[in-house]
């Protein structure tokens, strides 16, 4: 499958110029998905799932955060709603609103604050390694931070990526690049300066939850805990032999489990 790109500008909200670039595959007349990578991380990440749904018939965009792939803006002092309109902006110019918007860690709390921020824009959200209000345990912190540390040899970053990111018998050699620390800082304050409640709702729709079993990051009891927070608004399935990266490892059953929950298959 080709992918397009596109560049778009847009204004902060103290006159600032954006510039949001990213890439768009599948035919325009599908239905439209948005999917947001994970803390620090390029759109690239979602490139299998996103061409195995383009040949399914859908159009999905691939934004990259200020700071990866051309995208540029002013990156101190943001909060996630800050975020969220770089979203909807991507989703107004580049794709058919309602779309249904994904997010991968870090980025399912985009798609949530952008969902709510901006509801008529989103008909639902699919939420990938869904941290919530279980903290991230030390180990698996630190090889989170390990991931974006410069100073650790190879092989020590490496073994932090498998220790975070992937389950025991997956190789995180594909994982390797793709880090990208002044993103991840600006990622990370943006969710520190956003209250949890802006969010954690979601705008109010249907919500597909996918739980990697071995997610040492966001914990499986975080997916069942917004399984019984929202009941029937959400969606769980559960993934085995994946962990916080998930795509990687099972795109297969993710993209089986994306087209269930829009198409309504069973």
């Amino acid at each position: 499958m080709k992918f397009e790109p596109y560049e778009i500008g847009r204004f902060d909200k103290d006159g600032a110029n954006i510039r949001l670039c990213g890439r768009v595959v599948g035919p325009a007349s599908g239905p439209h998905v948005v999917m947001l990578a994970s803390l620090g991380r390029p759109g690239s990440d979602f490139d299998e799932v996103a061409c195995a749904l383009a040949e399914a018939g859908y159009c999905v965009t691939l934004p990259e955060p200020r700071g990866i792939g051309g995208s540029e803006g002013p990156k101190d002092g943001l909060t996630l709603h800050d975020l969220a309109g770089d979203v909807a902006a991507v989703i107004e110019t580049q794709a058919r609103a309602p779309v249904t918007l994904l997010g991968h860690a870090f980025g399912n709390r985009l798609a949530r604050t952008t969902a709510a921020d901006h509801a008529p824009l989103v008909s639902r959200l699919v939420l990938l390694a869904c941290g919530g209000l279980i903290e991230i345990p030390e180990a698996a912190l630190k090889a989170l931070m390990g991931c974006f540390d410069g100073s650790l040899s190879p092989d020590e970053h490496l073994e932090c990526v498998r220790y975070g990111f992937f389950a025991r018998n997956n190789d995180p050699e594909i994982w390797r690049d793709g880090w990208h620390r002044d993103v991840m800082l600006m990622q990370s304050s943006a969710v520190r300066r956003t209250p949890v409640e802006d969010w954690w709702e979601a705008g109010g729709q249907p919500m597909l939850v996918v739980q990697a079993l071995e997610d040492a990051i966001a914990l499986p009891a975080n997916a069942h805990d917004l399984k019984r927070r929202l009941g029937g608004r959400v969606t769980l399935v559960d993934l085995p032999d994946a962990g916080h990266a998930m795509l990687p490892e099972q795109p297969v059953k993710i993209v089986s489990a994306i087209r269930e929950f829009i198409e309504g298959r069973k």
